[in-house]
């Protein structure tokens, strides 16, 4: 006769969790296990996991610290946990997402189950028309300063199963290691990078910032996407008190807002006049700023709007530079698309959103590219970039499907 588990966990789920998991890819943790590796004994694997967690004897390992390089010179702290512990963490997910979501504000838009950033940017886009000014928050280092002790107090609101619990408890605690092998103990925050993380993010901050502002400012839209935070007010007076009442509230929940990167904001167009220090703000890839639009009939205006960002563009150039195409004569054209094209038509669904012309710099960087890779492919067209141009140009006549940035409209022309 089989023993009872204290905890009721179905296996159903830990099957649905390894497979959402793989599915999400990933590198290995600190045991160095891969996903594959993890596959070769996959039952055993399973089943060790289930029966540690079914009866509270999961302890997560440490977590793998990566530090990712940022656009400014600086490094985001990454946290990869092991396979184990990453559908582990989704088993958490499956059971909490469902009771947590319906309670979150329809403009908390980051990591949640039919909201993309894309709808974020394009409802502040709308609101940026209506309201003059935008209070553009910075909360630093978010993810690494969460006080646990507020966490798991938010996190008893929606449930009360005590395994669910007990893990996020030892999640939130769990040591980090670093690529040197040294350990650090965590008394605080979550790790960027774990299953769990995007969830309890949003449920911590859906208590420090969401419900308060419905009321402290309940007249004062914002749009949030995880800990990336844009509120709209109707003067520059009140943008200043809204901003010093978030600075107080984020105090009081052991937080900070970084005190140069935080602004506020005018949104200035061409029915907005006067000048002010900041007009314009950078949100989830996209700078928004007074830009020359056109009517459909014809008639040019200054619209507040938003389009891919300096940062966002200089991103896309390095990675196309990086595929290094100009050295690659040994591939086939159609060969080089194959290793693109899905990537470039990620960057179009999402770039392409709002002022679609941003793109053109890096697709004609791209182009350019490709032209190195003809004159060295091709003898005929070695030392002659005009009619290497002219000869990708017909070409992408006759084939513009051959290229995602071709379909686009970014074709080769002449002076590329």
């Amino acid at each position: 006769m089989s023993k009872v588990k204290p905890f009721s966990i179905s296996k159903a789920v830990v099957w649905e969790a390894y497979k959402r998991v793989k599915a999400n890819k990933g590198a290995a943790g600190v045991d160095g296990e891969t996903i594959a590796k993890f596959e070769e004994d996959l039952k055993n694997n399973l089943y060790r996991l289930w029966n540690r967690m079914s009866s509270g004897s999961y302890y997560p390992p440490p977590v793998r610290l990566v530090e990712i390089p940022k656009g400014d010179g600086r490094t985001r702290p990454l946290g990869i946990p092991t396979v184990s512990d990453r559908i582990g963490q989704m088993v958490v997910k499956l059971y909490l997402e469902p009771e947590i979501e319906p309670h979150f504000h329809p403009d908390s838009y980051g990591y949640r189950p039919g909201k993309s950033a894309l709808d974020a940017v394009g409802v502040a886009r709308k609101r940026c028309w209506w309201f003059d000014w935008v209070v553009d928050l910075d909360i630093k280092g978010f993810f690494d300063n969460i006080d646990h002790t507020l966490m798991m107090r938010a996190v008893r609101k929606h449930t009360d199963c005590t395994w669910i619990l007990l893990y996020i408890d030892r999640w939130l605690k769990a040591p980090v290691q670093r690529e040197n092998g040294e350990m650090l103990d965590r008394d605080r925050g979550t790790p960027q990078g774990s299953v769990i993380s995007p969830l309890l993010a949003n449920l911590f901050l859906h208590y420090v910032f969401d419900e308060w502002m419905k009321k402290i400012c309940p007249r004062n839209p914002f749009e949030r996407y995880a800990d990336d935070i844009i509120v709209h007010c109707v003067s520059e007076q009140q943008a200043k008190w809204i901003k010093t009442k978030i600075d107080q509230r984020m105090k009081q929940c052991m937080l900070e807002l970084h005190p140069e990167k935080t602004k506020i904001v005018y949104c200035k167009d061409g029915q907005r006049g006067g000048n002010y220090p900041h007009e314009k703000f950078d949100f989830l890839g996209y700078t928004f700023r007074p830009r020359t639009s056109k009517t459909r009939s014809g008639k040019y205006f200054v619209n507040f709007s938003p389009a891919m960002s300096n940062a966002a563009t200089k991103k896309v150039c390095s990675t196309i530079r990086s595929w290094r195409f100009h050295r690659r004569s040994d591939k086939s054209l159609e060969d080089l698309s194959r290793i693109c094209n899905s990537i470039v038509r990620g960057w179009i669904n999402y770039y392409g959103q709002y002022y679609k012309s941003a793109l053109r710099r890096p697709f004609y960087i791209f182009n350019c590219i490709l032209r190195r890779w003809a004159m060295r492919k091709y003898k005929k067209l070695k030392g002659r970039p005009r009619r290497a141009v002219y000869w990708l140009g017909r070409l992408a006549l006759r084939q513009p499907g051959l290229f995602a940035h071709w379909q686009f409209g970014c074709t080769p022309t002449a002076g590329q």
